[in-house]
């Protein structure tokens, strides 16, 4: 989703807001006014990796045609990261040229496809209006969230709010978990898919019903009728990229793989328990988030059954010469790791977590073997 230089906002929200009030109120649309909403391709940094979504107003003869954009944010924020991560970051939209909206995108090299609205004149004032209103009261100014607040829900609510009615809701891919609709955008993308996999909770095991991505709202406007007609009949291209598949010699599933397979063949003790332990403190982070965040996508993380903090303890009972203490921990995370597998059975990231399990279950069982206490044959 698009970020813009805090420079470039300020500036141009200033201009905006100066004129704003004359320009909203001052001029009407011409009855040659059009509205669309404008549908951006993916990128390769992981803000743009699920695309964008604007909404354009082009009126030839009062000379507009602007891009209004809910997407923005200032990485000079006050603690950006902890705000980011707490999910109280305050995103807000920026009006852009048309003709600067395009030259960015043709730069960056991403697709950009428009459905224009079909709706009376009246209602494009209205959305206009909307629109502007929204600039200057603060109505364009959210708190992010990954599924339930973001670019492509503000333009849908914004719409609906216009149109007075709950026209635009989502009509596809209702019977699929939002963490099966996201993967297909990780292409290309191994260890960010990872990341994501085991960082989200259970909320986005959940069926995807509501619309939280941009091409998520261009398919189901394709469905969306209004006044018993579509809202928006055509998909029209403006400009169009091939998808540039880039492999990468790191991060794939190759490298994946290799590392865990050498962790397990080389069975060094100190390799060992740096992999338990690093497991553990990404349990103890998935913890932290869970309970600190506000991002109900990180919540409930059942993946701590296997990045499991009690693992932190091996350290301890290695240092204490305990091997009781040892056994009894490996035993209880081989129980928690099985326990684990049971829950992702019907889950979509079961594959890209099955090596993490299979490498686990196997240091832990060798750990039990090797501290269980012996007992001795009395002849």
């Amino acid at each position: 989703m698009n970020i813009t230089s805090l420079k470039k906002i300020v500036l141009f929200i200033f201009l905006f807001s100066s004129i704003n009030n004359s320009f909203s109120q001052n001029i009407l649309l011409s009855k040659d006014a059009h509205a669309s909403v404008l549908t951006c391709g993916t990128g390769n940094e992981s803000y743009s990796m699920f695309g964008h979504t604007a909404i354009r107003i082009n009126d030839p003869y009062n000379n507009i045609d602007v891009v209004y954009n809910y997407g923005a944010f200032d990485f000079n924020t006050p603690n950006f990261v902890l705000k980011f991560i707490k999910g109280d970051l305050q995103y807000f939209a920026v009006v852009h040229s048309y003709a600067d909206f395009i030259n960015e995108y043709t730069y960056e090299k991403r697709s950009v496809y428009e459905q224009e609205l079909n709706i009376p004149s009246t209602l494009k004032q209205q959305l206009f209006d909307n629109l502007n209103i929204s600039l200057v009261s603060g109505e364009s100014h959210y708190t992010y969230k990954f599924i339930d607040k973001n670019c492509t829900s503000m333009v849908v609510d914004l719409i609906n709010k216009t149109l007075d009615t709950t026209a635009i809701v989502k009509n596809s891919d209702t019977d699929i978990t939002y963490r099966t609709i996201l993967y297909p955008y990780f292409d290309n993308h191994f260890y960010e898919k990872l990341g994501t996999s085991i960082i989200f909770g259970k909320k986005v095991d959940g069926l995807g019903n509501q619309i939280f991505l941009p091409f998520e709202l261009q398919k189901s406007l394709k469905k969306v009728s209004f006044q018993n007609h579509p809202l928006a009949p055509e998909n029209k291209t403006i400009i169009e990229f091939k998808d540039d598949v880039t492999g990468s010699w790191w991060n794939n599933w190759y490298t994946y793989v290799v590392l865990l397979g050498f962790i397990i063949i080389i069975n060094k003790k100190s390799t060992n328990l740096f992999y338990l332990i690093t497991m553990a403190l990404l349990g103890v982070f998935f913890v932290f988030v869970g309970f600190y965040s506000e991002h109900h996508e990180l919540g409930y993380n059942y993946n701590i059954l296997l990045f499991n903090p009690t693992l932190l303890g091996l350290l301890y009972f290695y240092l204490a010469k305990n091997q009781k203490g040892i056994y009894n921990l490996a035993v209880f995370n081989i129980f928690s790791l099985l326990i684990y597998v049971v829950i992702l059975i019907n889950k979509a990231h079961l594959l890209i977590v099955l090596p993490l399990v299979i490498s686990s279950m196997i240091i832990l069982i060798r750990l039990a073997i090797q501290n269980k206490k012996r007992i001795p044959i009395i002849i």
